[in-house]
């Protein structure tokens, strides 16, 4: 039996310009399946994918091998014209976060200022 390694999720926060949103409400579309195809020939996963309102009008959560490869698909959205913002954030898990703060605990930096220390 092969264990499958669960890859890194990423979060991506898309708006998009004035002209794409005059587009889409022309013509509403689902973008799912759109983008489905580059995401996984880089390797990636669509975990979930939300549409919002607010500063971003899309919201996708997907899975990649690695960071190069989240960051080629990120490249590609952002250059296609269509987004007036993207970012793409690296998400971690509970467990990732409680390691994170206990490796930060036990890295010997030192505040220097009164306030940062006194919260120590």
């Amino acid at each position: 039996m092969v264990e499958e390694v669960p890859m890194p999720f990423y979060l991506h926060q898309a708006s998009y310009t004035p002209e794409a949103l005059s587009r889409l409400i022309a013509n509403p579309q689902d973008r799912t399946e759109v983008i489905r195809g580059p995401i996984e020939k880089l390797g990636g996963k669509i975990q979930e994918m939300y549409f919002a309102f607010g500063e971003y009008d899309a919201i996708l959560i997907t899975e990649f091998p690695d960071n190069v490869s989240a960051a080629a698909i990120a490249l590609a959205f952002a250059s296609g014209g269509a987004l007036r913002s993207f970012q793409t954030a690296a998400l971690m898990t509970r467990a990732e976060a409680l390691e994170a703060m206990r490796k930060a605990n036990q890295s010997g930096y030192k505040p220097f200022t009164a306030s940062a220390a006194a919260a120590r």
